[in-house]
């Protein structure tokens, strides 16, 4: 047995002459209960040359959107390293035995200098000299469309007694 298709009435739009508000007919009376949607405005033209047009679209309108920092993945920050220096295992650290990782993370300009250095885990003594070796490092810029930005990753460091 065959249904027949359901038929579905659409709301009648009146287009407003000059000021006038706009109403929305429907057969359905929950429609008549629903607030009319406003239909959206796109621009104003006057006149009947198409100089009006013009003016709609413009350089301020349509700028390019500036990205100030990008976060990327610490194995792609890895491949940019130009410089690493080591850090020195503190002293006390190696009197009390302690190793682990230290994550820490650090901004690096459009120049590829370390800055904003933050300490995400580990032990703090470990921490300390860590983050004075990440501010040593030196980077290649990350390209982003052959433009070079300024980028935010994770570093980890292990500590491991000789």
């Amino acid at each position: 047995m065959e249904q027949e298709p359901e038929v579905v009435q659409r709301p009648v739009v009146s287009v407003p002459k000059s000021h006038e508000s706009i109403t929305v007919r429907s057969s359905k009376s929950e429609a008549a209960a629903e607030a009319p949607q406003a239909l959206p405005v796109i621009g104003m033209v006057t006149g009947t040359n198409d100089k009006g047009l013009s003016g709609l679209v413009t350089a301020d309108t349509a700028r390019t959107p500036v990205l100030r920092t990008m976060k990327i993945s610490q194995g792609v920050s890895q491949g940019l390293i130009i410089k690493r220096v080591a850090p020195d295992y503190p002293m006390q650290a190696r009197q009390l035995r302690i190793e682990g990782a230290v994550q820490v993370e650090a901004t690096i300009s459009k120049e590829g200098n370390v800055s904003n250095v933050k300490v995400l885990g580990g032990h703090p003594i470990l921490a300390r000299a860590a983050t004075e070796a990440i501010k040593q490092w030196k980077y290649r810029p990350y390209l982003l469309n052959s433009t070079p930005v300024e980028i935010e990753t994770q570093i980890t460091i292990n500590f491991k007694l000789p």
